[in-house]
């Protein structure tokens, strides 16, 4: 976006946004400084600073003095609320961490899937299932649904290894997140993976993250009703 036609601070950031949606900006890159923005949007240096704000503000950057604003690596947002990962839940209390992947495959969203991600009829996302243990024994449950549109370089990945949520959040940014909990009885392979009865509390957390308005994943987390949920803002 180039020209001499003066732009509003909402247009930048919009702009903005779109490049990192589409990673030309890549996570962890160092984007122009203001005087070269400025020039390209036709805009005053201030108003390229106050959608530098909101981005920051947002998380989708990080601005250090004299090292310039780079795109953050892990994006956290306004009130401070950081994508977990449950490793780090895991191993901050004292367990051994460990995962084992159950499946993985590229398929066509389910009617309710595509509901959630208001996506068309007959797109296929990336479906990954996966068990997290502490000190061998389940943890959490995940049932994680990937919009390839939005997260490039999925279909590559592998997730023997290593989960899905962290490669997300090592590689992908969000500018948006909706978070829910509920108590929800367990299903059979719920209950068959976590070690509980079918019918058994569960306690479930859900999110859904996107990226300039570009719906990324939808993820179903389920822990033993013994699970604890602690946030610090």
């Amino acid at each position: 976006m180039s020209g001499t036609a003066r732009r509003s601070s909402r247009a930048i950031k919009a702009e903005m946004v779109r490049r990192i949606a589409a990673r030309e900006w890549p996570p962890g890159g160092l984007i122009p400084g203001e005087e070269a923005l400025a020039r390209e949007f036709g805009a005053a240096r201030a108003t390229v600073n106050r959608a530098l704000q909101e981005l920051a503000r947002a998380g989708l950057v990080e601005r250090r003095r004299k090292a310039g604003t780079r795109v953050t690596l892990s994006p956290v947002r306004e009130a401070r609320i950081a994508i977990p990962l449950v490793r780090h839940e895991i191993e901050s209390r004292g367990a051994v961490y460990s995962y084992t992947l159950l499946s993985r495959a590229m398929e066509a969203a389910p009617e309710v899937v595509r509901a959630r991600l208001a996506l068309k009829r007959g797109t296929r996302l990336m479906h990954v299932r996966c068990l997290h243990l502490a000190d061998r024994a389940a943890y959490q449950y995940e049932d994680r649904w990937i919009n390839p549109a939005a997260a490039p370089g999925v279909e590559a990945q592998d997730f023997e290894r290593t989960g899905p949520n962290e490669w997300l959040v090592a590689n992908h940014p969000f500018s948006e997140a909706e978070f829910a909990f509920a108590a929800a009885a367990a299903g059979d392979e719920e209950a068959a993976l976590l070690g509980v009865r079918p019918g058994d509390p569960v306690f479930v957390a859900e999110r859904l993250t996107w990226l300039a308005g570009e719906p990324v994943t939808l993820v179903r987390l389920v822990h033993p009703a013994s699970h604890r949920m602690v946030s610090r803002l």
